[in-house]
């Protein structure tokens, strides 16, 4: 394999691990490891998701707000997120990821109930340094499992 390549497939797997890292983030309650995934000036938007559960959850802009939101609203909830399919292109530092996140819901205090949300991720990342980062984030859903009263206090 040439340098190029080699360059190319090790940015491509840099920028999966930052939706790695905010998928980890969230499921371990891990605030730092959760906004090293994000610029500073980052967007994420779940309102597409959202609302095909019934609820008015609005883009979130800046990293500290993102953080303190995402993490402050699934506080009651123990969530896994698998993350699949990533597809990734680079133009110099900038990137898109698309990807198939797989995200379930249960309230701690009662693990008989669930929402299981299988969303499509589309991200636009941005380079760090040596780090790549979420600048960018848009959530919607294809198809759920459960409960979404689940989420109802979110």
């Amino acid at each position: 394999m040439t340098d190029t390549v080699l360059h190319l497939l090790a940015d491509q797997l840099a920028v999966t691990e930052a939706l790695y890292r905010y998928a980890a983030g969230v499921d371990l309650k891990d605030e730092s490891l959760f906004a090293s995934s994000l610029a500073v000036d980052a967007i994420s938007d779940n309102s597409p998701a959202t609302a095909k559960i019934g609820l008015d959850y609005p883009a979130m802009h800046g990293r500290d707000t993102i953080v303190s939101a995402v993490l402050g609203s699934l506080a009651p909830f123990d969530t896994t997120h698998l993350v699949s399919n990533p597809r990734v292109t680079i133009d110099g530092d900038k990137a898109h990821l698309e990807a198939v996140v797989s995200a379930q819901h249960l309230p701690k205090a009662d693990h008989s109930r669930h929402l299981l949300m299988t969303n499509r991720y589309d991200a636009e990342l941005i380079r760090e340094g040596d780090v790549w980062v979420l600048h960018r984030l848009t959530v919607d859903n294809v198809w759920l499992d459960g409960d979404p009263s689940v989420l109802a206090g979110v």
